[in-house]
Parts: structure tokens; sequence; C-alpha cells
């Protein structure tokens, strides 16, 4: 099969790639390499993939209108998955218009790209931040969201929207993947994880906030990205029993779906640090916070719709997950 892999330089993305090229898909792979977090890291990533039977990469913006139409035309996919995103919930705060560009300019550009190209399947990253407001655990995909609680929630719950609109206008067949909070190997420095990781080893404080009271339902890549594969290969189809009278919000009478993707075991920060002591050897120094703006207290994925519709629910323990990470870490900086 050949796929366009946006945000192929990222996390998700890379692991994605590796693992649909190991099956003998071929990847087109996109992504902008912006400075978000260290570019070194995001060009180590796709170093790994450089050169490799069934692999190509380009360069560029999502926003990039011309580009990604010139792209669409010369890649000639059957499938899309669209991982590529700008992230992160505190950088909304400071810089919103970072993600009216890449996550509603670049998306629209995405779905246009789909809409004239006779796309099979377009899935696509949605986030566990829509649930936003939403206190009743765990959270269900059958769920409104409407309250989200940063611009970044607001986006990734508009990209839903707009999913759908394209599902029902054009036929496209859509699936959303609100992923709950990623972590692993080759991970994004801009998470608790990776961020408390390097401040144990370099001796400095680490900022934990709510108290560590908060609760998340850490997911492990491998684990994501097996859902994320075993979505794209089930095409989006419509729900013979939507009814607009009592309208289930993750299906559609369009081929429109939503699947939450998370370990469906929410972990304390305060545990999630113990353990990332025990796996350094060392004591981690923790200077106690208040909330911050946008963030929320808990979260906690039911995953009942991916168990029945693809037979697979995430299982990764923390313990394990938290393992593998640290080996990694010291591994690609080598320390120890």
């Amino acid at each position: 099969m050949k796929l366009i892999l946006t945000g192929v330089a990222g996390f998700i993305g890379y692991h994605v790639a590796e693992r649909l090229i190991s099956r003998g898909d071929h990847v087109v792979g996109l992504d902008n390499l912006n400075d978000y977090y260290d570019v070194r890291l995001k060009e180590a990533r796709l170093a790994r993939l450089t050169g490799r039977a069934g692999f190509e990469f380009h360069r560029l913006n999502l926003a990039d209108r011309d580009g990604i139409e010139c792209l669409f035309a010369h890649a000639r996919p059957q499938r899309v998955i669209h991982l590529a995103a700008q992230a992160g919930v505190r950088y909304s705060l400071t810089n919103p218009r970072a993600y009216v560009d890449s996550n509603l300019v670049g998306f629209t550009n995405i779905l246009e790209g789909c809409r004239h190209n006779g796309i099979e399947h377009l899935v696509y990253a949605s986030s566990s931040s829509v649930y936003g407001a939403n206190t009743r655990m765990p959270f269900s995909v059958h769920q409104n969201v409407d309250h989200p609680l940063s611009l970044y929630a607001a986006t990734k719950k508009a990209n839903e929207l707009m999913a759908h609109t394209y599902s029902h206008l054009y036929g496209l067949p859509t699936t959303g993947l609100r992923f709950f909070t990623v972590y692993g190997p080759w991970g994004r420095p801009d998470m608790a994880l990776f961020l408390f990781t390097k401040a144990i080893l370099e001796g400095r404080p680490i900022d934990v906030f709510n108290e560590g009271r908060m609760r998340r339902d850490f997911t492990y890549i491998d684990d994501i990205v097996e859902g994320v594969v075993r979505v794209a290969d089930r095409v989006a189809a419509p729900n013979p029993a939507w009814s607009g009278d009592a309208p289930d919000p993750c299906t559609s009478a369009a081929p429109y779906r939503l699947y939450n993707i998370g370990n469906n075991n929410p972990v304390e920060l305060l545990h999630l640090i113990e353990l990332l002591e025990q796996a350094l050897g060392r004591a981690a120094q923790k200077r106690m916070l208040p909330m911050q703006p946008g963030d929320v207290p808990a979260t906690y994925a039911d995953v009942d719709d991916l168990m029945r519709d693809v037979g697979f629910k995430p299982a990764t323990s923390i313990e394990e997950g938290v393992r593998r990470f640290v080996a990694w870490y010291r591994g690609f900086y080598a320390m120890g």
C-alpha cells in the first residue's frame, strides 16, 4: 500500500513509519522539521528511515497549500495517516497562531488533498485533550466534548468536526484517534517523562504540577502504533443505526469514526516519578506547583470501541514502559 504519512519525523510518526515500512508499505513522509523542540532529535529519527526501501521524504509545511497539492499529485497515495500538528497545551497559551496555521489551515489542506485524489481512508490524530472540562470517567468517545480548556484542544475538536463534514459531503472515510499521553523511546522532549529524566540526571529540580496529584492514562508508543495501523487498515464506514434524534458523537450516517487509544489505567504523576527514580537510581528534587492553565486533573480512556472494532487495546505496563524509555534515553545520550 502507498500512504502519505505526515509528521514522519515526529515521535509517533517515526514509529508508525517504521512499522509500515517493515510490513512492506510505501511511505511518503512529510515533515517541516520545525524548532518547537530540538530539531536534532527529529533529524536523528529521520536518519533511521532515510535510504530504506519504501520510504521517501518531503520537507513541507502543512500550511503550504500549493505544496500539499503537489505532494498529493506526485504521490498518488491510497491512504493518508495525518499525524503532523502543532502540539502542546501550554505552548498554545502563548503561541496561538501556530495552532491556527498548522492544525486548522494545515488540516484543511490535507482534507482537500484527500477529497480531490480519491483517498480510500484518512486517519488523523486527535487528542484526549478534547474532553476538556468533562469529568465523567473513563472518557468515552460517545460523550459530547464541547468544553475544551486550551486552544490546542479546540483545534483538535475542530479537526473532528471538519473531518465529519468531508465524510458527509464527499463520502471521504475518516477516522480520528484520540491519543492519551503517549510516551516511550524517541519521545518528545517537551513531555513530562523526558523533562523529568533530563532534570534528574542533571541534578536539577523537576516541576510537579498540581502537587503531583494529576493522573494520566500514559500509553506506550508501541501500543499507539499498533492501534494506528489496525485502524488505518479498517476503512471507516457509516453506522446504519445512527440517528439524528439521538446522535452518537463518534459515528455517523457518513463514513466517520472516532476512537480512544489509551492504556485504560491512569497513573498518578507522583507514582510515575517514583518509577523513574527507581529506573534511574537517583532521587528527584521536586518543586511542587499548582495546576497550570489549560491542564486537566485526570485522563482515563474507555477503549471498548477500539477493542470491539479492531480487536486490540493497549496493555504495556507503566513499569515496563518507563524502564524501556530510560534504557533508550541513556543509550541515545550516552549516559551510563
